[in-house]
């Protein structure tokens, strides 16, 4: 058996990589793990919409309940939403299942602690030892200590949608927004709270039937919502992904609006309304240079890190950064919630716009982005780390960018499920550097293939 836990907990197809017997087993280690303690823990249980989470969910729950805890069914609802109900119900964890912005065969599984917090990677570690090697754990609980489910009420959707008007209780009267929901779990969260600031809402893949999720939409699709905005002569498009953790937006003209520009348009505004703590911001590795230096120009840190919204979260919680997040639209208000909220993002996002009296195209069309090209090198894969040491391929790195003379960059880096090398090359002129990283990757092949 592989590595169970990856950068965003378990995930694979369902019946095949992510079976009954697994969801079963994570039931009951992950109780075990985090609440050793404890004889009879609550545990809140989500999910998106895909087709398997009824049986992923009532596996989870048995294994659960296997080892005495309780636990609370909150149905369909996204990530962030779980992480809130943990704190604001007092349970001792949250699940939730889904694979984010994947396909609907597949399926994950992702704990949250007590405060709302995915698991550090000693506790998963623990979680996957006691799995992979078969740990009695049970201690043979029966009768009265077997633990019980419960539906919860509807009202845990309200208060997840309270929480997010909390956050940003806007006026939108007379704004109107086309919002895609990606047939996922934000389905019903996202239209509640923006029509309650009074927007005119109009939602597209918002029908979830178990398999659309994701298809042909969302935040990783946005073709279909840039040609409703442009329809609807809308203010603002918003796309979700699939569980709901992430946004992009799409502008009054059509064009996108990327996580790397909406991290420094909400930046911006939490610098200029004093709430932007030490001027500093936590990005990747891959975020934009177009980002590094807009922010540079208002006078804004940049703290970077490896790309995974776990890794910005880990260092926002040493630094004390109170924003940070990815291109793909993943943000984190560390001053609002625990984990990235697409619809929370969207709220800030809205927030900055109505700050500004110029339409979202002219306040997006201060930040230039540069094109970027992301090549794969096919490598052997006990060859994954090696290009770091290699003389040849460093020399060749120092040499591109002395040829961008400033205006460019090199990033490489190993895929962490593939043997695959990434070559990601970023400057001014696309068909040249489109150029430099199909070189870069051939080398690496060459060396190390």
């Amino acid at each position: 058996m592989g590595r169970l836990f990856g950068t965003d907990g378990v995930r694979g197809i369902v019946n095949r990589d992510l079976t009954p017997e697994l969801a079963f087993n994570l039931g009951k280690a992950g109780t075990y793990v985090l609440n050793k303690e404890k004889e009879r823990p609550i545990i809140i249980i989500g999910k998106d919409t895909r087709i398997s989470g009824d049986l992923l969910e009532d596996a989870m729950s048995a294994g659960i309940l296997s080892m005495g805890g309780n636990v609370i069914k909150v149905g369909v609802l996204p990530t962030p939403a779980i992480a809130y109900l943990v704190r604001h119900f007092q349970a001792d964890a949250g699940v939730m299942i889904s694979a984010s912005h994947n396909t609907f065969e597949y399926n994950g599984i992702k704990f949250f602690n007590h405060d709302g917090f995915k698991l550090d990677d000693d506790l998963e570690d623990e979680i996957e030892d006691i799995i992979t090697r078969d740990i009695d754990i049970n201690g043979h609980i029966t009768g009265e200590k077997i633990g019980r489910c419960v539906e919860a009420d509807k009202k845990a959707l309200e208060y997840y949608v309270q929480f997010l008007y909390s956050t940003a209780p806007l006026d939108l009267s007379g704004k109107k927004l086309v919002l895609d929901c990606a047939n996922g779990a934000a389905y019903q969260a996202a239209k509640m709270v923006f029509q309650q600031m009074g927007a005119t809402v109009i939602a597209i893949a918002d029908d979830p039937d178990g398999l659309n999720i994701n298809a042909g939409c969302g935040s990783t699709h946005p073709e279909a919502l840039q040609h409703r905005v442009l329809l609807e002569k809308a203010n603002l498009g918003l796309a979700f992904d699939g569980d709901a953790d992430r946004l992009i937006a799409v502008d009054e003209k059509g064009e996108l609006i990327d996580g790397d520009k909406m991290l420094c348009i909400c930046a911006k505004m939490m610098k200029e309304t004093g709430c932007l703590y030490g001027d500093l911001v936590t990005a990747t590795v891959m975020s934009n240079l177009g980002l590094h230096k807009y922010l540079e120009s208002i006078g804004v840190i940049r703290d970077i890190t490896n790309v995974g919204d776990r890794y910005v979260l880990e260092r926002m919680l040493k630094t004390g950064c109170l924003i940070g997040g990815e291109q793909s639209g993943h943000i984190i208000f560390l001053n609002y919630t625990t984990t990235g909220d697409g619809i929370l993002s969207a709220l800030q996002f809205m927030k900055a716009l109505t700050l500004d009296e110029r339409t979202p195209s002219q306040i997006a069309g201060e930040i230039s982005l540069y094109p970027q090209v992301l090549k794969n090198a096919a490598i052997k894969e006990e060859n994954k780390r090696k290009y770091e040491r290699d003389t040849e391929i460093k020399k060749e790195i120092k040499r591109l960018e002395q040829l961008m003379a400033g205006e460019g960059r090199v990033l490489i880096r190993p895929s962490g499920t593939e043997p695959l090398v990434r070559v990601m090359i970023e400057g001014k002129n696309q068909k040249e550097i489109t150029k430099l990283a199909e070189g870069l990757a051939r080398l690496v092949t060459k060396r190390f293939g």
